[in-house]
């Protein structure tokens, strides 16, 4: 089957307190967003690469490129006003045919082993979504008093989200919903099970100023 990857970058930046978008901040020698990039092509040259960006990004993004000398094959789709819109822009023209990986710009240390686990697995089961278990403990708060939750029962969710292109457009071919937290969220409300394999624990989502401290370090490591 055919491989796409859905990269979703319409951040602004708010959490990193900075005037550039987190997915543009330099990260070692380039940008979060193409080493974000690079990952997918590293996976499979031949993954048809989607970027989405808020369109007033358009010629940030170019420009960067230039400057940066990247020359990586991808195509722009504008973002939306919700997660929800931008993927659904992405999602334009794909066939019922494809696996379609959708993934966080600002995610550039995942694992080669993550991508290759969601790809073969939603190859096999229609969809395969990352996660990681949880070291600390839970409580919730239940009429204002706490009371402690088993964490064995609780993951925390990575992307990419991989899913059969059939799944998911028949899926997002629906009106926006609060539940919607993430494609996993759409494609369960659509009567789709979800399936989990393993992410990596490197596959920070850079939001905070914090996250991207860390990110520089674990750069250095990969």
């Amino acid at each position: 089957m055919k491989k796409v990857a859905i990269i979703v970058a319409g951040g602004i930046g708010k959490r990193m307190k900075s005037d550039m978008p987190k997915q543009f901040l330099v990260l070692g020698d380039k940008p979060v967003l193409m080493h974000t990039l690079y990952k997918f092509f590293t996976y499979d040259p031949s993954v048809e690469l989607r970027l989405v960006l808020p369109s007033d990004e358009f010629d940030t993004w170019k420009k960067l490129c230039k400057e940066y000398n990247f020359n990586l094959k991808h195509k722009l789709f504008n973002g939306g006003e919700t997660r929800f819109q931008s993927v659904k822009n992405g999602l334009d023209g794909i066939d019922n045919y494809s696996l379609v990986a959708i993934h966080d710009g600002v995610r550039p240390l995942v694992s080669q082993k993550t991508i290759i686990n969601c790809f073969n697995l939603a190859s096999q089961n229609g969809n395969a979504i990352p996660v990681m278990p949880l070291k600390e403990s839970l409580r919730k708060i239940v009429k204002s008093k706490s009371a402690s939750e088993k964490r064995e029962q609780f993951f925390t969710v990575q992307t990419p989200q991989v899913f059969k292109s059939d799944i998911l457009l028949k899926s997002y071919n629906t009106e926006f919903d609060k539940s919607f937290t993430d494609d996993a969220s759409v494609i369960e409300k659509a009567g789709y099970s979800v399936f989990l394999t393993d992410g990596n624990e490197e596959n920070i989502k850079i939001t905070t100023p914090i996250d991207m401290s860390i990110a520089r370090t674990l750069i250095l490591l990969t």
